[in-house]
């Protein structure tokens, strides 16, 4: 199968797609890990990656599809593969449906983990990491015994800058107002699979290969 997995930050996406290719035996393919191979092996696209990497720039539409073509084209692609964090706009998911169509291939399920904001606010802004091993806790799903000391060393918990509920919203938001055209872009040609991201995790798993199963009948 085909597939795009969509989910804000929060969400629980990385541990559902690491299942996801495991049960379906396909490759995970995210442009970060795309820009990295293309980069470490030198190709014309990888170079041109790299000069706006180093830059801190955005790498340019272009040369984005460019490297997922390349990424796409490669054997372990041919059974199917897990597209996440690609597209992320209506303009890379024409470009993605053009490279495909080269290919005589289609997506096939777009996946759409749902998680309230709320929620994910408090999943985000939870997070606590101690300063002296690194070890991470949460104050609701993984609470210390003794609040604010780690369970490991002792050492002081503390919250990254990245946490803090104002910079969690700012991303959430921006999120939501890249995502929504391109939630709607996939909804007019009836491929979106909205999966309750609330649930359990073995459940929130159960669910999307339900809703596999049920789109590859």
């Amino acid at each position: 199968m085909n597939l795009i997995f969509m989910g804000p930050p929060g969400a629980g996406k990385g541990t559902q797609a690491e299942r996801i290719v495991e049960t379906l035996n396909v490759p995970h393919i995210s442009t970060g890990d795309a820009f990295r191979a293309a980069m470490k092996e030198g190709t014309a696209l990888g170079i041109q990656a790299k000069s706006f990497v180093d830059q801190g720039l955005l790498v340019p539409d272009e040369i984005t599809v460019g490297i997922v073509k390349e990424r796409l084209e490669q054997p372990d692609c041919t059974k199917g593969f897990l597209l996440d964090g690609f597209p992320r706009t209506v303009v890379q998911a024409d470009a993605l449906g053009s490279i495909l169509n080269e290919m005589n291939r289609s997506i096939d399920v777009v996946l759409d983990l749902a998680v309230d904001r709320d929620r994910l606010l408090a999943r985000l802004t939870g997070r606590r990491i101690c300063k002296s091993c690194g070890a991470t806790f949460h104050l609701i799903f993984n609470p210390t015994k003794v609040e604010g000391k780690c369970d490991k060393c002792s050492g002081d918990l503390y919250q990254r800058a990245d946490d803090h509920e104002e910079k969690v919203g700012t991303r959430l938001d921006e999120y939501i107002s890249k995502t929504a055209p391109l939630l709607a872009y996939y909804s007019e040609r009836e491929l979106v699979k909205s999966v309750n991201g609330e649930q359990a995790i073995d459940a929130v798993t159960e669910e999307i290969m339900n809703t596999l199963r049920g789109t590859n009948q």
